[in-house]
Formats: C-alpha cells, structure tokens, sequence
C-alpha cells in the first residue's frame, strides 16, 4: 500500500512498526494494546518531537508536514506527520496484513 493513503488501523500498525514494536494482526486490530498515533497527540506528539517533523498549517485548511526527504499535505496534522515518519522509516510502499 502507498504510504501516501495509509490511515486508521492500517497507519498506525505501521507506525508501530517504524517504533520497533511487533505489531500483532487480531481480529482488525493490528497490535495487542492499540495505539492511536493517527488520531492521538499523547501517542504521536512524541514521534513529531524526537524525529523533528515539521508541522504547519496551509492556507487552505490543510496540514503540510516534511522531513528531508518527504512532504505531505493531509487534512489533520496527525495523518500528515505519522505518513511522513513512516515514509522515512519504511519508504514510500508498506506491506499491510490483509484485514486492516
């Protein structure tokens, strides 16, 4: 799947993946103890933080977030800055389990 249209479960299996953590696949859910990163900024407040992603809000209502080598414009700054760190973990694919 592109990086690009990652969300919900399915972006924030692969940001937990990208954090190091083994990320399991039951019933929908990808981890064992669900972690919010795309809707939370108690989980990836710390991510934008340490990895220094660039947060700023567009003109147009949008959110634009960027690292050295990626950029994304996204609707809420969550989806935008998790999208970005998992690009510049994992690359511009991610292989998702089916189901989420």
């Amino acid at each position: 799947m592109k990086t690009s249209e990652l969300s919900g479960a399915a972006l924030d299996w692969a940001v937990a993946k990208c954090e190091g953590k083994e990320p399991k696949h039951h019933e929908g859910w990808p981890m064992e103890e669900p972690s919010e990163y795309s809707t939370d900024w108690a989980w990836a407040g710390p991510i934008i933080e340490r990895e220094r992603i660039t947060v700023i809000a567009m003109p147009n209502g949008s959110w634009a977030t960027s690292t050295p080598l990626h950029t994304f414009h996204q609707p809420t700054p969550l989806i935008a800055a998790m999208r970005c760190y998992v690009a510049s973990k994992l690359g511009d694919e991610v292989e998702i389990p089916e189901g989420l």
